[in-house]
Protein backbone atom coordinates (compact mmCIF):
# COMPACT_ATOMS: atom_id res chain seq x y z
CA UNK A 1 0.00 0.00 0.00
CA UNK A 2 1.29 3.47 -0.90
CA UNK A 3 1.55 6.08 1.86
CA UNK A 4 0.84 9.79 1.45
CA UNK A 5 3.71 11.89 2.80
CA UNK A 6 2.92 15.39 1.50
CA UNK A 7 0.08 17.31 -0.16
CA UNK A 8 -0.04 20.80 -1.65
CA UNK A 9 -1.81 22.73 -4.37
CA UNK A 10 -0.06 23.67 -7.60
CA UNK A 11 -1.61 26.59 -9.45
CA UNK A 12 -1.29 26.69 -13.24
CA UNK A 13 -0.34 30.19 -14.31
CA UNK A 14 0.34 32.12 -17.49
CA UNK A 15 2.82 34.59 -15.98
CA UNK A 16 4.98 32.82 -13.41
CA UNK A 17 6.78 35.96 -12.23
CA UNK A 18 3.58 37.92 -11.69
CA UNK A 19 1.88 35.06 -9.83
CA UNK A 20 4.98 34.43 -7.70
CA UNK A 21 5.18 38.12 -6.71
CA UNK A 22 1.46 38.12 -5.82
CA UNK A 23 1.69 35.14 -3.43
CA UNK A 24 4.99 36.31 -1.93
CA UNK A 25 3.38 39.67 -1.12
CA UNK A 26 -0.06 38.37 -0.16
CA UNK A 27 1.02 35.57 2.17
CA UNK A 28 4.68 36.44 2.85
CA UNK A 29 5.77 33.07 1.48
CA UNK A 30 9.42 32.23 0.87
CA UNK A 31 10.84 30.68 -2.28
CA UNK A 32 12.03 27.09 -1.75
CA UNK A 33 12.62 26.37 -5.45
CA UNK A 34 12.75 28.79 -8.36
CA UNK A 35 12.97 28.11 -12.10
CA UNK A 36 11.51 29.38 -15.35
CA UNK A 37 8.82 26.65 -15.31
CA UNK A 38 8.03 26.04 -11.58
CA UNK A 39 8.21 27.93 -8.28
CA UNK A 40 7.74 26.27 -4.89
CA UNK A 41 6.70 28.61 -2.07
CA UNK A 42 6.42 27.85 1.66
CA UNK A 43 5.64 29.70 4.86
CA UNK A 44 8.85 30.71 6.62
CA UNK A 45 7.53 29.54 9.99
CA UNK A 46 5.63 26.41 8.87
CA UNK A 47 7.16 24.09 6.25
CA UNK A 48 3.79 22.32 6.02
CA UNK A 49 2.26 25.35 4.30
CA UNK A 50 3.27 25.01 0.64
CA UNK A 51 2.13 26.35 -2.72
CA UNK A 52 3.40 25.32 -6.16
CA UNK A 53 3.23 27.54 -9.25
CA UNK A 54 3.57 25.80 -12.61
CA UNK A 55 3.84 27.65 -15.91
CA UNK A 56 0.84 26.59 -18.01
CA UNK A 57 2.98 26.43 -21.17
CA UNK A 58 5.38 23.91 -19.59
CA UNK A 59 5.64 20.48 -21.21
CA UNK A 60 4.73 19.09 -17.76
CA UNK A 61 1.16 20.37 -18.20
CA UNK A 62 -1.11 18.10 -20.27
CA UNK A 63 -1.57 19.38 -23.84
CA UNK A 64 -5.33 19.73 -23.30
CA UNK A 65 -4.69 22.35 -20.60
CA UNK A 66 -1.60 23.89 -22.21
CA UNK A 67 -3.28 24.49 -25.58
CA UNK A 68 -6.76 25.54 -24.41
CA UNK A 69 -7.54 29.15 -25.33
CA UNK A 70 -7.80 31.56 -22.39
CA UNK A 71 -11.52 31.97 -23.15
CA UNK A 72 -12.19 28.21 -22.80
CA UNK A 73 -12.74 26.38 -19.50
CA UNK A 74 -9.40 25.04 -18.28
CA UNK A 75 -7.84 23.85 -15.08
CA UNK A 76 -6.47 26.50 -12.76
CA UNK A 77 -4.85 24.15 -10.24
CA UNK A 78 -3.46 20.69 -9.66
CA UNK A 79 -3.60 18.86 -6.38
CA UNK A 80 -0.05 17.55 -5.82
CA UNK A 81 0.22 14.44 -3.66
CA UNK A 82 3.61 12.95 -2.83
CA UNK A 83 3.39 9.22 -2.11
CA UNK A 84 5.96 6.53 -1.51
CA UNK A 85 4.96 4.36 -4.50
CA UNK A 86 3.10 5.97 -7.41
CA UNK A 87 3.30 2.73 -9.41
CA UNK A 88 1.34 0.85 -6.73
CA UNK A 89 -1.38 3.51 -6.87
CA UNK A 90 -1.45 3.29 -10.68
CA UNK A 91 -1.83 -0.50 -10.56
CA UNK A 92 -4.62 -0.20 -8.00
CA UNK A 93 -6.46 2.62 -9.81
CA UNK A 94 -6.17 1.52 -13.44
CA UNK A 95 -8.70 -1.35 -13.35
CA UNK A 96 -11.19 0.76 -11.36
CA UNK A 97 -10.77 4.22 -12.90
CA UNK A 98 -13.98 4.17 -14.95
CA UNK A 99 -15.98 2.69 -12.07
CA UNK A 100 -14.67 5.46 -9.78
CA UNK A 101 -15.38 8.16 -12.36
CA UNK A 102 -11.68 8.96 -12.75
CA UNK A 103 -9.38 9.00 -15.77
CA UNK A 104 -5.65 8.38 -15.92
CA UNK A 105 -4.31 11.31 -17.98
CA UNK A 106 -0.68 10.20 -17.85
CA UNK A 107 0.76 6.88 -16.64
CA UNK A 108 3.71 7.06 -14.22
CA UNK A 109 6.91 8.32 -15.81
CA UNK A 110 10.22 9.64 -14.51
CA UNK A 111 10.62 13.40 -14.84
CA UNK A 112 13.91 15.26 -15.08
CA UNK A 113 13.57 17.00 -11.70
CA UNK A 114 13.47 13.80 -9.62
CA UNK A 115 9.81 12.82 -9.47
CA UNK A 116 8.03 9.80 -10.95
CA UNK A 117 4.63 11.29 -11.77
CA UNK A 118 1.17 10.14 -12.76
CA UNK A 119 -1.66 12.54 -13.64
CA UNK A 120 -5.30 11.67 -12.95
CA UNK A 121 -8.62 13.50 -13.43
CA UNK A 122 -10.87 12.98 -10.43
CA UNK A 123 -14.64 12.46 -10.86
CA UNK A 124 -15.23 16.23 -10.82
CA UNK A 125 -12.49 16.94 -13.37
CA UNK A 126 -9.78 18.16 -10.98
CA UNK A 127 -6.24 17.40 -12.11
CA UNK A 128 -4.33 15.32 -9.53
CA UNK A 129 -0.53 14.95 -9.65
CA UNK A 130 0.63 11.82 -7.79
CA UNK A 131 4.41 11.64 -7.47
CA UNK A 132 7.15 9.58 -5.84
CA UNK A 133 10.79 10.59 -5.59
CA UNK A 134 13.20 9.16 -8.18
CA UNK A 135 16.70 10.04 -9.33
CA UNK A 136 16.87 13.43 -11.07
CA UNK A 137 18.53 13.84 -14.45
CA UNK A 138 22.23 14.59 -13.77
CA UNK A 139 22.32 17.19 -16.55
CA UNK A 140 19.44 19.06 -14.95
CA UNK A 141 21.08 18.85 -11.51
CA UNK A 142 24.09 20.74 -12.90
CA UNK A 143 21.81 23.77 -13.41
CA UNK A 144 20.43 23.74 -9.84
CA UNK A 145 22.08 25.80 -7.13
CA UNK A 146 21.25 26.69 -3.51
CA UNK A 147 19.46 29.95 -2.74
CA UNK A 148 20.66 32.20 0.04
CA UNK A 149 18.43 31.55 3.04
CA UNK A 150 17.49 28.03 1.89
CA UNK A 151 15.80 26.47 -1.10
CA UNK A 152 17.08 25.99 -4.64
CA UNK A 153 17.10 27.77 -7.98
CA UNK A 154 17.36 26.39 -11.51
CA UNK A 155 19.57 28.48 -13.76
CA UNK A 156 17.79 29.35 -17.04
CA UNK A 157 18.43 27.05 -19.97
Amino acid sequence: MATLSRAFTTLLCDDLGRTRAFYEALLELSVRFDSDWFVHLAAADDEGVELGLLLRSSELVPASEREAPASAPRAMAMLSLVVDDVDAIHERLLPRAAELGARVVEAPRDLFYGQRRMLVRDPDGALVDLSSPCAPDPTWMQRVRPLEGGGFCEDPR
